[in-house]
C-alpha cells in the first residue's frame, strides 16, 4: 500500500504535466516582454533610417534643381548655394543614419529567455536524473518473498 508521502505514477505524470505547461506558459511571456522592447527599439531605428532616406531624396532633388538653375547668382552663385544646401542634407542624412544604425545593435536576442530556457532544461535532465536514481533505488529495496519489507538493521 501506498503511504500518504507516496503520490501514483498517475499523480506524478499529471504534475510533470501541469509543471511543464506552467514553465512554457512563463518562457512565452517572458519571450513576449523582451520581443516588445526590443521591437520598440527596431521601430525607432527603422524610423530614423527612413527619415534619412527621405533627406537623401530631397538633397536629390535640390541636385537636380542646382544644375537647372546652376547659372543663377545671388551674392554666390545659384547653383553653389544649392549645393551647399544639398551637401549639408547628405550630411544630415548620414547622421540620421548613424543614430538609426545604433538605434538597431540594441536590438537582440531575448537573453534573459535563453538564460530561463536553459536554465529549465537543465533543471528538468537533473530531475529526470534523480527520478531515475530514485527509481532504481526502489527496485533494489523491494519487499522480500512473504511480501514484508525487508530491514536491515545495524546492532
Amino acid at each position: 500500500m501506498a503511504t500518504t508521502d507516496e503520490r501514483t505514477l498517475g499523480q506524478l505524470v499529471a504534475t510533470a504535466t501541469e509543471d511543464l505547461s506552467n514553465l512554457v506558459r512563463g518562457e512565452i511571456a517572458l519571450a513576449k516582454a523582451e520581443l516588445k522592447v526590443s521591437a520598440s527599439a527596431a521601430g525607432v531605428g527603422g524610423g530614423l533610417f527612413a527619415g534619412a532616406a527621405f533627406l537623401v531624396i530631397l538633397a536629390i532633388v535640390l541636385l537636380a534643381i542646382t544644375a537647372a538653375l546652376g547659372l543663377e547668382a545671388l551674392g554666390l552663385p545659384g547653383w553653389l548655394s544649392f549645393l551647399i544646401v544639398a551637401v549639408f542634407l547628405i550630411l544630415v542624412g548620414g547622421v540620421l543614419a548613424l543614430i538609426g544604425r545604433s538605434w538597431l545593435k540594441k536590438v537582440g536576442p531575448p537573453r534573459r529567455t535563453i538564460q530561463s530556457v536553459h536554465d529549465a532544461k537543465d533543471m528538468l535532465t537533473n530531475r529526470a536524473d534523480t527520478t531515475h536514481q530514485l527509481t532504481a533505488t526502489r527496485a533494489t529495496s523491494t519487499p522480500a518473498a512473504g511480501g514484508a519489507p525487508s530491514v536491515t538493521r545495524s546492532r
